[in-house]
């Protein structure tokens, strides 16, 4: 026979209320919800199931492959779109940041490069980086012809 004073975990979190300031269920619940669905072991996710996981359209996960460049799917060799655990996670920040925030594109980028530590690439103006191929032409032709007189 059970001891009716012995509750567990289990109980208390199926059947009592926790009511604290600050405190919202619904929050947790879904808090629970994303760790399940980012906590498993899996490497590479298709489209499909990016899609469904993070409830992004597949149509806006493609638009945002072309926006920010930190979204990047792979390729397999039968051209199934591929994406890493990472990608997943920036996603779901996206739609978050997006969505719930109410952030703009740009708003989100920076927001998504600082938070998953990442570098937006340096511009280089044109006419710097020609001046920099014509130098690096420049002295491919010196060392093609200190090879030719050899």
């Amino acid at each position: 026979m059970r001891n009716l004073f012995t509750l567990t975990s289990d109980y208390i979190h199926a059947n009592l209320r926790i009511n604290f300031p600050g405190f919202n269920e619904e929050d947790l619940i879904k808090e629970k919800k994303k760790k399940a669905a980012l906590g498993s072991e899996k490497l590479v996710y298709r489209l499909e199931e990016i899609s469904r996981i993070a409830k992004v359209s597949p149509r806006t996960i493609e638009s945002w492959e072309k926006e920010f460049y930190f979204v990047h799917a792979g390729v397999t060799a039968s051209g199934e779109r591929i994406f890493r655990k990472k990608d997943l996670e920036i996603i779901i920040r996206l739609k978050e940041l997006l969505e719930n925030q109410g952030l703009t594109l740009a708003g989100a980028k920076r927001r998504i490069e600082e938070e998953f530590s990442l570098k937006t690439p340096v511009s280089v103006h044109p006419d710097r980086l020609k001046k920099v191929l014509f130098q690096v032409r420049e002295q491919l032709k010196e060392i093609a012809s200190s090879l030719n007189t050899d």
